[in-house]
C-alpha cells in the first residue's frame, strides 16, 4: 500500500522519495485527505513515538519533520476539507525556549477538518502573548506544545499568567509533545494531554461542540 511507503520514507528522513510517492498517489486517484492522514501523519506520529522512548535523536526527528512537510507541499493544494461552519476558536504555539514545530504542525493539519479557526501562534511563544492571543481572539481552547524537557515548566507558567489574568476558569488548556505525559499534564494544571495529532481531532470531534454550548451559557 503506498500510504505505508509514504510513512516508511517520512520515518527514514527520505523527503525526495516522499515527494514522488505523494505525487504518485494523487495521479493513481488517492485521496489527498487519506494521503495526509495515513501516510505523512502516520509517520510522523511514529517517529514522535520513537523519540518519546528516546530510540531517536533530535537530528533524526527534524529529517523526518522536513521530508514530511516536503510531502505536504505536494498535497496541500489538493486538498479539500468537508469542514462545517467554522465555530470555535484554538491558539495554539510551542512555548518560549523551545524552536521545534514538528508536533504543533501535525495537530494544525489534522484539526483543519473540525470547523474550529486555529491561530497558530509558531514557535518560542511566551506566556504573555499566549495570554494576550486567548483574550484577542476569545479563544476556547488553548494548545501548547514542547519538544525539549528544558522548556515544559514554561507550560506551567503560561497556566499561572492566566490564573492570575482571571481567564483560566472558561479556557480549556491542552499540552503535548514528547516529553510531555499525563501525569505532568494533572500536575501543572491542565485540562488535556495528547499523545499524538490524531488523538486531538478525535477529542475536537466529540467535545468542541460542547465547549462551545458550555462557554456560551456561562455567558
Amino acid at each position: 500500500m503506498i500510504y505505508d511507503q509514504i510513512t516508511e520514507k517520512v520515518k527514514t528522513g527520505e523527503a525526495e522519495s516522499v515527494v514522488e510517492l505523494c505525487s504518485k498517489a494523487l495521479a493513481q486517484g488517492y485521496p489527498a485527505l487519506a494521503i495526509l492522514e495515513k501516510g505523512l501523519i502516520v509517520g510522523m506520529d511514529q517517529v514522535a513515538e520513537k523519540y518519546s522512548h528516546r530510540r531517536i535523536v533530535v537530528p533524526e526527528v527534524l529529517l523526518s519533520s522536513r521530508a514530511m512537510h516536503a510531502g505536504l507541499t505536494v498535497v496541500e493544494p489538493h486538498l479539500k476539507y468537508k469542514v462545517k461552519k467554522q465555530t470555535g476558536t484554538i491558539v495554539i504555539g510551542t512555548v518560549a525556549g523551545d524552536l521545534h514545530d514538528i508536533g504543533k504542525n501535525l495537530v494544525k493539519l489534522t484539526v483543519m477538518s473540525t470547523g474550529a479557526h486555529i491561530v497558530d501562534l509558531g514557535i518560542d511563544v511566551t506566556p504573555q502573548r499566549f495570554l494576550q492571543a486567548v483574550e484577542k481572539y476569545k479563544a476556547e481552547i488553548l494548545m501548547m506544545a514542547a519538544l525539549l524537557t528544558t522548556t515544559m515548566p514554561v507550560m506551567r507558567k503560561v497556566i499561572n499568567v492566566l490564573k492570575e489574568a482571571d481567564m483560566r476558569k472558561d479556557l480549556i488548556v491542552a499540552v503535548g509533545g514528547a516529553p510531555v505525559d499525563e501525569g505532568f499534564a494533572r500536575v501543572i494544571g491542565a485540562d488535556c494531554y495528547f499523545k499524538c495529532a490524531k488523538d486531538v481531532k478525535s477529542y475536537l470531534d466529540h467535545n468542541l461542540n460542547k465547549i462551545l454550548l458550555r462557554r456560551n451559557l456561562a455567558t
